[in-house]
This record gives structure tokens, C-alpha cells and sequence, in this order.
């Protein structure tokens, strides 16, 4: 019996896999890429069209040491890696390491992991898709180009340590222009006036309307300015009867939305769990590869994850289907499968939408087999896919004008689902709103008027859902490119996230951003980055070859690069003047970009190297606040310092003494685990602010969102900031939650 080695990238995918295979197959991991470019060097001979030189990586050798003994005692080497271009690239150094001619290699591939797709993909072996892997290959040289000599000028000009990239400059680019839009934004005042109604002389609900229009003129947003407006419109109201001068009624229907892609699965898991789009495919990655669900073994739970097509399996609409009818009733399920269209004109990752691979494996059936932000993301991707296939729901929507005698007009809407439909399985964010039933000329009561203050409000930053729209609307980066590059961007400490875990950028992130528009606009342009994205798609697509791409790239780049090196000066760049004086030596104190941000440096360093915070920095106050802290170990007196983590304190006989000491940014709100330390604020390893008890270790207790010091009502945990103004309890099993109150002024109703 011929004996046949599959390899794969991880060894969880390689345990699912191996199980459905019998004696003659041999399932074995690479632990993802086992060649690279070189760390050390630029690993691309730009002279000698843009041949790049792979190493296998340092970590490696044992892995393909394994991988070598394992193909020569086997008579079938077949490559099992992801059907993508990263997995094809794989496929193809595999194929090189293991002395395989590329284009006789055999590749089996399939979009989930379960005993029918493998069996299906063993009598379906195919070759080498070697335009993928050109694409792939394009990507990797042009990311390396612009990443190994662009960021050495950022470490001469700017900051040692400072990276550039040609998807990452952009989406700091994105977040750093939202800021600028948050701080130039000025607010403008307006009011709205709303009454509450009820049919005259009946015990009905009351129901609100709001002022809509006088005369048969409509009421723009800005036509009441001030309360004073809103004040003449409520005088001339009073005393006034009230009438049903017009009602609409209509019936539409909803249609589900389609099942997810990579993109749209990371921005719902961010808006609806709160997931990063990092943790969101961490978690699918291992739905993918495979659970251990007791006498099942590893089991393989949703297709493909990195995926920009929306269509499902036939065996899959099926099941869905009996499921439905199973769950809900006949009347649930469609006669016909529901099919969408992708609206990605590039979409080309992979042939199905991300999907449980068995429809009958409901969520209930995973508990306790799943750990529970598995179990969320599982649910999310279950009920989205199923609901694709379930009847439109059906709601009724009705519109009422209500009119004084003195011709203001007032409008109340209402909306109640008629038949729920897929909303059953998949409900939506929306809050049903009954009006009764009225005929025109119907007399109304006014029950009372009330008067509401209203400022506009600035674009919201960049939430990980909101910025993965941004990027895929722009045709930036791909579906496996957007959670590694928020990463990315975050790690390099381009962007922090706020209580809310929205983005910000440093004050790095505006230097580095500006010196890139300004001396390399290509770079971070957003079309002529979507153009490059679409080059490599028809790289792919075997429309083009990859080193005319690159050389097209490259060639204008370096020259600019070459010029930039000689203008650019990096005092220029990194430091303003400023009026403030050195409080040591007396001489002038100027402005200076460091990694951690601004702050005044003395112009005599090295001889004196006094500096400290601006002004309105919260850390502008620290000195002053531990101006007599000594040394636990000298005696000496201890000056303020910041670091990746924020401030902390320094001896002042460094680098003689290095000893140093955490300074605690508090919230007031006492710990409510122990009793007896204080919430603080702190900053983790990535930069994302958290807040933790002071007693740590002895106490651990954290939480990712900023207290209130209240506590929850319902379950007593702490309250915590929520976003867009909510408050809501840190506990996610309780669900509690609470709109911050709006400032309200009511006059008494009057007369009907």
C-alpha cells in the first residue's frame, strides 16, 4: 500500500484532519511559513528584477528537518494548506524545501474541514496555482521595499524604532485625519420640540410626535436655534385643539443580510461582542481547524474564515433549510434558496461565505465544548448563516400628522413586525412602536410639550468594525490584511484605544503621517494604494506580471527616497521652539517629538538633560506632585519619566542607580472585589488602557472599560463607560444598560 504524507499549516488543523484519514496517510504541520525573506538584510535584488532570496526561518530548521525525513519515506507528498494566496505560497516553499518540481506538486484543497470535503478533495488533487503564489510573492517584495527603506529614513529623520508600510501608513492615515475632523469639529446648537398625544375621550397609550412642519413648510434641523425659538413656537401653542389631519399605513418587507465574509464578520463581532478584529479571527481560526467535541474528537465547526464571497454550499442551503423547518415551522423556511451578490468586484479569496460546516450543530449542541467567546463567535456566524435562508419578515409602518388649529404640524411614526420571519432567529437593533388606528379628523388631546437641546456631534473615532469598512470601501488591503494591520499600527504605537476602545493616534502617528503625505503622498494615497491592491488581483488572475508591477513601483520610489535623505533635517522635523526656559541651567527649552509623544527638552542636552510634560498634559503635574519622592535605594530624589506605559518614576542618578517606580493614574472608585485597594489606570503590553486594582497581585480584578462608581442595579457588578454616551454593567452576563440622561425643559400641557 502506497504511502502518502499530507501537509498542513497547524498542527490543531492537522489533528482534525488526520482523523478522517486512514493508516495510509500521514498528516503533518509546518507551523505556517517555513521560508521567508531574511530578517538581517532586504532579501530583494532590485538590480536583477526583483528576485527575492528565502531563507528558511531560524525557528524552522527542526520543523523541516521533520518535514524532509517524513517525504522521503513517503511515496505521495500532498500539499493541504489554505486555499488562498498566503496558503499557496506555502504550498510552493514546501514544494522547494522538500525538492518537489513546483509545477508536478500536488495540492488538494477545500473550504472546511470535515471528513466529506477532504474525501472530496483527495480524488480532486490539482497542481500548483503559481499565479497565486506570484501575487503573493508581488505583495511580500512590495511590502518589504517600502517597509526595510522607508522605515530606516523614519529612524534617522524622525525616531529610532518607527516603522512605515504600504497598507499600515495608510490606515494610521485614516486615523489620523478622523482625529483632525474630532478637534476642528465646533458644535452647533439646536432644539426640537415633541408633544405626547392621546385619542380624545379613550383609554389608549400615549404616543409621541414630533414638530414636523407650519404652514406646509418643513422644519430643517437648524430652524430652531435656541430655546428661545423653541420657547415662541410652545406660546403660540397653547390653547390650540388638535386633529388627525393625515395617516399612512404600509406594509414592506425585510430581507436578512447575507451571510459573512472576513470583513463583515470582524466589524459585527466588534459591534455586537465587542471583539477586536485580531481576537475575532484568532477565534475563527480555531472553529476552523478543529474542537474537541468528546467521542466526536476534533471537529472542523465553520468554513474558511478568510473569505470575500458571500454564496453558500447546495449541501449546506439544504440542511439549513430542514433546520429551519425543524426550529421554527414550515411557514419559516423559502421554497427556494435565497442567493447573493457579492458587491466586492475583487472578491476571488475563496468560493463560500463563512458558514457552520454542519447546519444541524446548533449553538446548544456546543455548550460546554466551547469556551465562551468561541461559543459567541460560533452563535454569531451560525445564526447569520441559517437566517440567510429564512422568509422575509413583515412589518407594518405607519405615519400620522397631527395638526393644530393654528396649522403646526406634527408627525409621529410607528412600525410593528407583522411576521418576524428571519428576525426570529437573526433580530435586529430596532424598537417596535404601536400608533393606534385613527381616521382623518379624528380630535387628539395634547397630553404636553416638551422642548429638547441638541448639539451636533463630531465624526466618532475609528472603532475596529468602522475602520475595516473604511479600508475594504477604499479597496485597501484584503481579507486576511485587516485584522494584522490594526494590529500591526497599534503595536508600532501609531494608535491607542480610549475607554470606549475606539482608535487614537500618538502624537508620533501626526509627525510620521504628515512627514509621509507631504514627502512621499504616493505612499499613503488611498487610490493609488487600491490601485496597487488591484494589480496583484490580476497578478493572480494571470493578467499581469508581477515584476513589471514592482519595477512600476519601485523605480520612482527610490529616487524619491534618495532625494528625501538629503533634504530632510531631523531638528526640522522633531522640534519646535518654544518661549520656556530651562529651570536648571536657565538656557531655552524647545518642543520635542519623542516615542512617547511631545514634551520640552533643554537645548544644552547633553550637559543638561532636564525636560518635561506640556502644558495640559495630565502628566504635567506629576512633578510637582512627587517633588520630595526619594530613592528606596540611594536616597537620591526621583524625577518624573514616561515610557510605553506611560509615566512612572525615575532615579535621578541613572543610569548609577536604575531604580524605578509605577505612578498610579487613579479613578477614584474603590475596588469592588476587595474592598480595599483603589481602581487605577493602566496600560497593557499592546497599549490598551485598562483599569485594575492597586493591590495587584494580591488582588487581580480588571476591567477594559472606565468605572462610573456606580453599581449595576440589577446584578450589583461596577458600571462602566459604554459607547456613544451609555453607561452599562461590566458584567456581560447581566446585560444591563442606560442612555446618559439629555438635558430636558418641559412646559405644562396645554388646553385641548
Amino acid at each position: 500500500m502506497k504511502k502518502a504524507l499530507v501537509i498542513v499549516e497547524s498542527p490543531t488543523k492537522a489533528k482534525t484532519i488526520g482523523k478522517f484519514l486512514g493508516s495510509r496517510y500521514k498528516v503533518v504541520s509546518s507551523f505556517g511559513h517555513v521560508r521567508d525573506l531574511p530578517k538581517s538584510k532586504l532579501g530583494v535584488d532590485v538590480e536583477h528584477g526583483f528576485k527575492p532570496s528565502y531563507v528558511v526561518n531560524r525557528d524552522k530548521t527542526a520543523v523541516v528537518k521533520e518535514l524532509k525525513a517524513a517525504a522521503s519515506k513517503a511515496d505521495q507528498v500532498l500539499l493541504a494548506t489554505d486555499e488562498d494566496r498566503e496558503g499557496e505560497a506555502i504550498s510552493f516553499h514546501l514544494a522547494e524545501i522538500l525538492g518537489i518540481d513546483p509545477s508536478k506538486a500536488e495540492r488538494i484543497t477545500f473550504h472546511e474541514i470535515t471528513k466529506t470535503a477532504i474525501e472530496a478533495a483527495l480524488k480532486h488533487p490539482r497542481g500548483l496555482d503559481l499565479k497565486l503564489v506570484d501575487a503573493q510573492q508581488a505583495r511580500r517584495v512590495l511590502d518589504r521595499l517600502v517597509g526595510y527603506e522607508l522605515s530606516p529614513l523614519l529612524w534617522r529623520k524622525v525616531a529610532k524604532g518607527l516603522s512605515a508600510g504600504r497598507v499600515q501608513s495608510v490606515a494610521v492615515r485614516l486615523v489620523v485625519e478622523r482625529e483632525r475632523e474630532i478637534k476642528k469639529f465646533v458644535p452647533q446648537e439646536y432644539w426640537s420640540i415633541e408633544g405626547l398625544f392621546t385619542a380624545s375621550g379613550k383609554k389608549a397609550a400615549e404616543f409621541p410626535a414630533s414638530l414636523h412642519a407650519h404652514k406646509g413648510k418643513k422644519f430643517d434641523k437648524f430652524d430652531l436655534p435656541s430655546a428661545a425659538a423653541a420657547d415662541a413656537i410652545l406660546a403660540a401653542l397653547q390653547g390650540q385643539t388638535y386633529t388627525v389631519a393625515a395617516s399612512e399605513e404600509k406594509q414592506s418587507k425585510r430581507t436578512p443580510p447575507a451571510p459573512f465574509t472576513t470583513s463583515t464578520l470582524q466589524q459585527e463581532a466588534n459591534n455586537t461582542l465587542g471583539f477586536s478584529a485580531k481576537q475575532t479571527m484568532r477565534l475563527a481560526q480555531q472553529l476552523y481547524e478543529g474542537i474537541e467535541l468528546g467521542s466526536e474528537g476534533h471537529v472542523g465547526l465553520i468554513t474558511y474564515m478568510r473569505t470575500d464571497a458571500v454564496n453558500l454550499s447546495e449541501k449546506f442551503l439544504l440542511d439549513a433549510k430542514a433546520e429551519i423547518i425543524a426550529l421554527h415551522g414550515d411557514k419559516y423556511a423559502l421554497s427556494e434558496p435565497r442567493a447573493y451578490k457579492n458587491k466586492n468586484k475583487n472578491a476571488q479569496e475563496a468560493h463560500e461565505a463563512i458558514r457552520p460546516s454542519e447546519a444541524a450543530r446548533t449553538p446548544d449542541t456546543l455548550k460546554g465544548h466551547l469556551e465562551p467567546n468561541q461559543l459567541k463567535l460560533y452563535t454569531l456566524i451560525w445564526k447569520r448563516a441559517v437566517a440567510t435562508q429564512m422568509a422575509e419578515a413583515q412589518v407594518r409602518s405607519v405615519s400620522m400628522d397631527i395638526q393644530s388649529a393654528n396649522e403646526y404640524l406634527f408627525r409621529a411614526t410607528g412600525q410593528n413586525v407583522v411576521f418576524d420571519g428571519f428576525l426570529a432567529l437573526y433580530p435586529e437593533k430596532t424598537k417596535e412602536n404601536f400608533l393606534p388606528e385613527l381616521p382623518d379628523g379624528e380630535r387628539i388631546t395634547c397630553n404636553g410639550l416638551t422642548k429638547d437641546q441638541h448639539f451636533t456631534e463630531p465624526p466618532a473615532r475609528y472603532s475596529d468594525a468602522s475602520l475595516v469598512k473604511a479600508l475594504e470601501e477604499y479597496g485597501i488591503g484584503r481579507p486576511s490584511t485587516y485584522a494584522p494591520t490594526i494590529s500591526t499600527i497599534e503595536d508600532r504605537g501609531y494608535v491607542q484605544r480610549d475607554e470606549r476602545k475606539k482608535l487614537f493616534p500618538t502624537d508620533m502617528a501626526f509627525l510620521v503621517n504628515d512627514l509621509l503625505v507631504e514627502h512621499f503622498p504616493t505612499i499613503v494615497d488611498y487610490q493609488f494604494t487600491a490601485e496597487l491592491e488591484e494589480d496583484l488581483d490580476r497578478i493572480a488572475e494571470g493578467e499581469k506580471k508581477w515584476q513589471p508591477v514592482i519595477e512600476a513601483f519601485y523605480t520612482p520610489f527610490k529616487k524619491t527616497l534618495e532625494l528625501k535623505d538629503k533634504e530632510l533635517n531631523k531638528k526640522e522635523l522633531t522640534e519646535e521652539a518654544s518661549s520656556e526656559v530651562c529651570e536648571k541651567c536657565g538656557k531655552p527649552m524647545v518642543i520635542k517629538f519623542g516615542r512617547f509623544g511631545k514634551f520640552f527638552a533643554c537645548t544644552g542636552y547633553p550637559e543638561c538633560k532636564s525636560t518635561k510634560p506640556l502644558p495640559g498634559d495630565p502628566t504635567a503635574a506629576l512633578p510637582a506632585e512627587y517633588a520630595n519622592e526619594k530613592c528606596e535605594l540611594c536616597g537620591a530624589p526621583m524625577s518624573v519619566k514616561r515610557g510605553r506605559f506611560g509615566p512612572f518614576l525615575g532615579c535621578s542618578k541613572y543610569p548609577d542607580c536604575k531604580f524605578i517606580k509605577k505612578i498610579e493614574i487613579s479613578t477614584k472608585v474603590k475596588c469592588p472585589s476587595c474592598k480595599e485597594g483603589e481602581l487605577v489606570q493602566k496600560k497593557s503590553k499592546r497599549g490598551r488602557i485598562f483599569f485594575a486594582c492597586n493591590r495587584y497581585p494580591e488582588c487581580s480584578f480588571a476591567l477594559w472599560n472606565k468605572p462610573t462608581g456606580e453599581s449595576c442595579p440589577n446584578c450589583k457588578q461596577p458600571v462602566v463607560y459604554g459607547p456613544k454616551g451609555t453607561v452599562k454593567c461590566s458584567s456581560k452576563e447581566c446585560g444591563y444598560s442606560a442612555a446618559a440622561p439629555e438635558p430636558a425643559t418641559t412646559t405644562p400641557a396645554p388646553e385641548a
